[in-house]
């Protein structure tokens, strides 16, 4: 039976804790969606120098564990004088690591999309990137909302590497937590709870929404 002492004597670290996560991680879905759809833009660009940015921005990132990103936005940038805390560190780690993954989710929206319809577009004189905003990328982030919501669900878990670096999450007071009760196995038995309560919402909403996205065609 967990010891529900643990939390209602330290609600308000794991509440500081749960705050700072929502925070971060929401700060991170904004900046991964837009990062990832200038990527996905890039990749499929009719210029070879954006489409070899983007192809590169992809393979680096998404073959490099997420922990070495965060620590080269905490360890690595301060060796060049940007000094960063573990908040900032953690949070701009988990945009550009989940913009990679949401870019080849939207440049494979963008590939759904019937070619024809971005030839007839820029015959009519609209310019590529006019293509893009108006015509293109609204029907291609509908085809691939699905994925990309389970990539959001994802980066909300991934937001427990701010622990590492003093990022001020739920897993860093979780930490702190143990450290002061030593019962281990209760601390971050309702940190998991308190995950869960953020990710369940977000798993059973995107359930709806691909069946809702399936019925519509």
């Amino acid at each position: 039976m967990p010891d529900f002492t643990i939390i209602t004597d330290h609600w308000e670290s794991y509440l500081l804790g749960l705050r700072n996560t929502v925070l971060a991680s929401l700060l991170a879905l904004v900046g991964s969606f837009v990062l990832g759809t200038l990527i996905a833009v890039f990749r499929i660009a009719p210029w070879r120098l954006t489409q070899f940015v983007g192809a590169a921005y992809v393979e680096v990132f998404r073959n490099i564990p997420l922990l070495l990103v965060v620590y080269g936005f905490y360890l690595g940038l301060p060796a060049f004088g940007i000094p960063l805390n573990g908040f900032v560190s953690g949070t701009l780690g988990l945009m550009v690591y989940t913009s990679a993954f949401i870019a080849e989710a939207i440049r494979a929206g963008i590939m759904a999309v019937p070619q024809g319809q971005t030839e007839a577009a820029r015959s009519s004189g609209l310019t590529y990137a006019q293509t893009m905003r108006l015509i293109i990328l609204p029907q291609a982030i509908k085809i691939v909302i699905p994925p990309i919501t389970n990539q959001f669900l994802n980066l909300v878990k991934n937001s427990s590497v701010l622990g590492v670096v003093a990022g001020l999450d739920l897993m860093y007071y979780g930490d702190i937590v143990n450290l002061e009760t030593y019962n281990t196995t209760d601390t971050y038995f309702f940190v998991a709870l308190l995950y869960l309560l953020l990710t369940l919402p977000l798993a059973y909403a995107s359930r709806v929404l691909e069946r809702r996205l399936a019925r519509s065609g």
